[in-house]
């Protein structure tokens, strides 16, 4: 399901519209079951993790060109071993569309460049 998500492109957000509801929000989510609703459905968070701090940084480092290409901006923590994004439409104080195409995106990006490592143990 999160191919379907990551195909899509996100939309600008201009501000005056509501954001999801949480019936709307727990529905997108379960094309991205591995993030975390939080907030009342008014983010969805994850946090990955990694063999060291330079694959996190990386990692971070794509995700950033991404959000750029995108035009939607994810709040990023990170330290040795892992990454936590949060996504929200600050416009709106609360989930949008384009919060869970981004999730989609970064967990396609995830699994074609660290997991295959994660998983051999790189």
């Amino acid at each position: 399901m999160t191919d379907v998500l990551a195909d899509k492109f996100c939309t600008p957000c201009r501000g005056g519209i509501p954001p999801l509801t949480q019936s709307e929000a727990e529905h997108l989510h379960g094309q991205v079951p591995s993030w975390e609703l939080r907030e009342d459905a008014r983010r969805i968070e994850r946090t990955f993790q990694f063999g060291n701090f330079r694959q996190a940084l990386t990692f971070v480092q794509q995700v950033g060109e991404l959000a750029e290409k995108q035009g939607h901006h994810p709040d990023i923590s990170f330290g040795w071993g892992y990454a936590t994004v949060s996504l929200r439409t600050k416009k709106i104080k609360g989930l949008h569309e384009n919060d869970f195409i981004m999730a989609g995106r970064i967990d396609r990006f995830f699994s074609r460049e660290f997991a295959s490592a994660e998983r051999s143990g790189l």
